[in-house]
């Protein structure tokens, strides 16, 4: 007979930012597992339960070094968390495109069909796009650079306005 898994022991910490509260989680070794935004909660535990089945969430503080990333790339620093430790759930598929979303440089964007290509996949534009939407720790994994074919700034499960900012942000334009 088999044990049940224990639940998957995370912190959520929470820090402020120019677009909003931001909800970090991380594990007991400090590594990522979740970024998002506060007004967007439910969301995050949908895909924290998606990728890791059962969890436990714990209010407290990230590592310093993971706070100071955050804080500092919300301050204007576009490349503060390009060296975070991040562990995603997910297929094997969604790792690769997630990898490939940390490839683009910041203040760059791709669309989806750039990034199909970039792993290989040309024709899997829809499958890209879905498994970007179930990234589970936005703005480090940063969806937020994947753009409409046209150029227009599309879907972000953050929403339009934050994108534009993080945008905006990452190629030094002063907020609007």
């Amino acid at each position: 007979m088999t044990k049940p898994r224990e639940p998957l022991s995370l912190t959520l910490d929470r820090i402020d930012s120019p677009v909003g509260e931001v909800l970090l989680v991380v594990d007991a070794e400090g590594a990522v597992r979740a970024l998002d935004f506060a007004d967007y909660e439910d969301r995050m535990h949908r895909l924290l339960a998606r990728h890791y089945g059962a969890y436990s969430l714990t209010d407290g503080q990230a590592p310093a070094a993971v706070r100071a990333a955050v804080a500092a790339y919300f301050a204007g620093d576009p490349t503060a968390l390009d060296g975070l430790v991040v562990k995603t759930g997910g297929t094997d598929f969604q790792r690769e495109v997630w990898a490939a979303l940390r490839a683009i440089p910041a203040g760059e964007t791709r669309s989806y069909g750039q990034l199909a290509s970039a792993i290989g996949r040309p024709k899997a534009v829809r499958a890209v796009g879905l498994a970007n939407g179930q990234n589970p720790v936005g703005v480090i994994v940063p969806c937020h650079r994947v753009i409409g074919a046209n150029g227009t700034l599309t879907g972000y499960a953050g929403g339009v306005e934050r994108k534009r900012w993080l945008l905006d942000m990452e190629r030094g334009v002063s907020a609007r």
